[in-house]
């Protein structure tokens, strides 16, 4: 059985907030999208994804096409404006395929999780730290005070269709397991060891887990738009 948990919040420093999520468990689809570009233009593009995504996998469109067309929608968009700044979000997706197997896809920096006893990050982000980690010139803590922290290297609407880089990964979804997608205002404030405690109270339900994790990332600070999307297999 699958139960599922979402919020979003705005934050303590911002106006607007331009990430959005989808959740449905008939169409066994969940997805954040953390939008970027300045007044309104993030909020627009990451509900392009979320449209374009959702509309796509209803059609029966591979979960990696998908996203594709939701980078080349943005684009579209994008070039029908005046504005010279152009607007762009991050994904990060999940499918399941059938009772015991998901699917998820991401571009940009916001995250995937497994939670099957002990926390396992799935997704790797598409970010300037994260090429300073994988090259040893930072650590995974310096990386998160890093003053660049927030500069994405692959986003929908701003990379190149023919440079998009849409990494999947594939696996079981067995009884007990959770899968834990969200911006990183989350994982900005929030480390992985909290993350962890939270998703490992089995007295909460995956709704009452995503509010402490939203909570937990205010109590951080809050400096960014937070949202959460958790699903659960019973």
């Amino acid at each position: 059985m699958i139960e599922f948990g979402h919020s979003t919040h705005v934050g303590l420093r911002r106006e607007h907030n331009e990430d959005t999520y989808y959740a449905d468990a008939d169409l066994g689809v969940w997805l954040v999208a953390d939008g970027m570009g300045g007044h309104e233009h993030g909020e627009v593009a990451s509900a392009i994804a979320r449209d374009t995504l959702v509309a796509e996998l209803g059609k029966g469109t591979p979960l990696v096409r998908a996203v594709q067309l939701a980078d080349e929608e943005i684009i579209r968009h994008s070039n029908r404006r005046s504005e010279a700044l152009p607007m762009g979000t991050t994904i990060a997706s999940m499918r399941l395929l059938n009772e015991r197997e998901f699917e998820i896809a991401w571009v940009g920096d916001s995250r995937v999780y497994l939670w099957n006893g002990s926390l396992q990050q799935i997704s790797q982000d598409h970010s300037y730290v994260q090429e300073l980690i994988d090259q040893g010139a930072i650590t995974v803590e310096q990386a998160r005070s890093h003053p660049h922290r927030n500069v994405v290297t692959q986003a929908l609407g701003v990379t190149d269709p023919q440079s998009l880089r849409v990494e999947t990964v594939r696996g079981e979804f067995r009884p007990g397991m959770q899968i834990l997608i969200c911006s990183d205002g989350l994982t900005e404030e929030v480390g992985d060891a909290e993350i962890a405690a939270i998703l490992a109270r089995a007295e909460l339900s995956a709704q009452e887990c995503v509010d402490q994790l939203v909570l937990a990332a205010l109590d951080g600070g809050g400096a960014d738009n937070v949202t959460v999307v958790l699903v659960r297999n019973r």
